[in-house]
């Protein structure tokens, strides 16, 4: 009858300019599709290349390889008999775009260029690219010559187009476009387009996965057809990790729901929909119907192919799902571990070095280790031969198997409890208890000697000693003081993470993991070169009120009741040290409310009541933020947030107060 498709999407583990191992996985992709079924396949943006190139962009390599990967396709015979749509940077008139380059048996179709460019947040498409603005429009693109030895095609269409294959129509948008507020989906719906397909480049923010849902699900709802969302995943080369959520969507509802989080490099979903159950719900909406009698057609590029076949009356349909989405503790749990992980077996070290100082942060950047040990074991345990031979390299074992995510933290993970003279004991047991709990190989020391020798360099040079505060110090001296041990911290740190393994007779070295929160970044409340100065900081991006949620899920999930005593919040101490062993089981707001400060760092309203009147503060300056602050106080009167109160006066420094001297 002519009416079923397969179609299939795709979430990919590109690394950025891995020409060889991109094409692997996109090969890869394909071959899963067409197994499954699928006679359009639709992959990552900038899948070829990988997404975070940045300025390598500017590199004519770049786009020289890009197209020798292009080549390799073309003539592979595994990419026969499907459309396969992939991504790269294309040079057109000298202009760069980032563009889809859709194929069929060695022909390109149609060259597709991105309209709207993500330029905010993480986000500076437009440094290395222009958008196409030429709505519906096309031109000749000249292929280079390595193409049309391959095609046998002098030029293809370049620009805003649309696929007319012998049963549907077929029209693409790329990543931004489905956010913009005139998305090119609502006139290619207009215009008769059933299927629409969006390759991604979207990174991981707390809850952004509703929005993302949201948007696909209300785009097909009001205008019917079914939608293809591609995404890539995982850490290509930079800060940011690519969460998947592949998804097929039909007429409002989801057909078909990638992982959020996986070690898996390559994850293929596919979905059997019916054409009719487009054609007839878009019949049903009078208003839609008026609206498309109305729309400027597009250009459309006739392929001789189907998606259906004649014979498909007893092909089995895909039922529509439910998606499930994660709490944002488990997010955390997930999502920063996937990144650790990519980011160890990329930067061909042996483990992680963390200063745990007994307090929330430091195990919170612990229990992410510990998640990322259990997922690898998971991986590994389900088969997944990229996983093993990775952590095989990475601990060099050719033969070892990790099984027990407590054995294989001990493995990757040195912790370290530094001590001075100020430290309480009550610290140092919960750090080598939790440490103890998920099984790192723990150090403790003392600091005491090497601050005391660099105040001594001091005190021979200028003849005065500083002392702290309680002592009889000022203000400038109790800071100097503070800021010593901390930076001693740092530099202990990374002489450990460097030569700890070699003092176990162990290849490789270590990454320093640092423990600061976003909330410490925003009020600037931390040292400059301490804890926050590391080669990298899982929890950076995460508010203290997310972390305190994260923990309280591992010391459930994970059976890690050293957590609790880690919550609990501290005791009066002798002379504070800057954010470390003492400092970091206090709430470190200072000057405003803790959950005003996670709010105002939270881009999703997905807060405890009471907390929705600060979410303007995204945008907002001091002034307006401690306007809103006074507001939502005041609605707090009758309510107290739970677990929080402000910070006690006679403890209250100035706001925004920054310790690095």
């Amino acid at each position: 009858m002519g009416r079923k498709v397969t179609v299939a999407t795709c979430a990919l583990n590109q690394w950025a300019l891995d020409f060889e191992g991109n094409l692997q996985r996109i090969l890869k992709s394909i071959e899963i599709a067409k197994h499954k079924g699928a006679k359009y396949r639709l992959g990552p943006e900038l899948e070829i290349c990988g997404y975070g190139c940045w300025d390598h962009y500017y590199e004519s390599d770049t786009l020289l390889h890009s197209l020798q990967v292009l080549a390799a396709l073309l003539e592979s015979p595994v990419t026969q008999d499907i459309i396969c749509d992939v991504g790269m940077p294309v040079m057109h008139r000298n202009v760069r775009y980032n563009c889809r380059v859709i194929f069929l048996n060695r022909k390109i179709l149609l060259i597709r260029p991105k309209m709207a460019l993500a330029n905010e947040g993480n986000y500076r498409e437009l440094r290395w690219f222009t958008p196409w603005s030429r709505s519906r429009q096309t031109e000749e693109y000249f292929l280079p010559r390595m193409i049309q030895d391959l095609t046998k095609q002098e030029t293809v269409p370049f620009g805003d187009a649309v696929l007319s294959t012998r049963d549907t129509c077929i029209g693409s948008e790329v990543c931004e476009e489905l956010w913009t507020p005139h998305s090119p989906h609502v006139d290619m719906g207009l215009d008769g387009v059933e299927i629409f397909t969006n390759a991604s480049g979207s990174h991981h923010v707390l809850r952004k996965a509703h929005a993302r849902v949201d948007l696909v699900t209300m785009a097909t709802t009001k205008n019917g057809g079914i939608y293809l969302l591609a995404n890539q995943k995982g850490c290509d080369g930079d800060r940011l990790y690519y969460d998947g959520c592949a998804l097929i969507a039909m007429n409002g509802s989801i057909f078909a729901q990638g992982s959020q989080f996986s070690l898996d490099d390559v994850e293929v979903l596919t979905a059997t929909l019916d054409l009719e159950d487009v054609r007839s719900y878009r019949a049903e909406i009078s208003s839609r119907n008026l609206a498309a009698s109305r729309v400027s057609p597009y250009p459309r590029v006739k392929v001789d192919f189907a998606l259906s076949s004649r014979e498909d009356l007893l092909e089995p349909l895909s039922e529509p799902i439910e998606w499930k989405y994660h709490s944002p503790a488990e997010e955390i749990s997930l999502g920063p571990a996937c990144w650790l992980w990519d980011f160890l077996r990329r930067s061909q070290q042996a483990g992680f070095f963390l200063s745990l100082s007994g307090g929330v942060d430091s195990a919170a950047t612990a229990c992410l280790v510990y998640s990322m040990c259990h997922q690898v074991c998971e991986a590994v345990k389900h088969g997944n031969q990229e996983v093993l031979a990775d952590i095989r390299s990475i601990v060099h074992q050719t033969s070892y198997t990790p099984r027990d995510p407590r054995e294989l933290c001990g493995r990757l993970l040195t912790t370290c409890y530094m001590a001075s003279e100020n430290s309480s004991r009550g610290t140092c047991d919960r750090a080598r208890e939790l440490a103890q709990q998920i099984g790192s190989h723990h150090i403790g020391l003392s600091i005491d000697p090497a601050v005391k020798a660099v105040m001594g360099i001091f005190s021979l040079v200028t003849g005065r000693s500083p002392a702290f505060a309680v002592h009889g110090g000022s203000s400038r001296e109790n800071l100097a003081l503070q800021n010593v041990q901390a930076r001693v911290r740092m530099v202990v740190a990374y002489l450990f993470a460097q030569l700890s393994l070699w003092s176990r007779g162990a290849p490789g070295g270590l990454l320093v993991l640092g423990s600061a929160n976003v909330d410490e970044s925003l009020l600037g409340y931390l040292t400059k070169y301490d804890c926050s100065s590391a080669d990298i900081n899982p929890i950076g991006g995460i508010s203290k009120t997310d972390l305190r949620a994260f923990v309280q899920l591992c010391r459930e999930r994970f059976q890690l009741p050293a957590l609790q005593r880690c919550e609990a919040p501290a005791p009066r101490q002798p002379p504070p040290v800057a954010p470390g062993p003492l400092m970091e089981t206090v709430p470190p707001f200072r000057g405003t409310w803790g959950p005003a400060a996670s709010c105002h760092c939270c881009p999703v309203p997905r807060l405890w009541p009471g907390q929705a009147a600060l979410l303007p503060l995204s945008q907002a300056g001091r002034l307006s933020f401690m306007v809103s602050v006074c507001l939502a106080a005041a609605s707090w009167k009758h309510r107290p947030p739970p677990s929080w109160s402000p910070w006690p006066m006679d403890r209250c420094p100035r706001p925004m107060r920054r310790t690095w001297g």
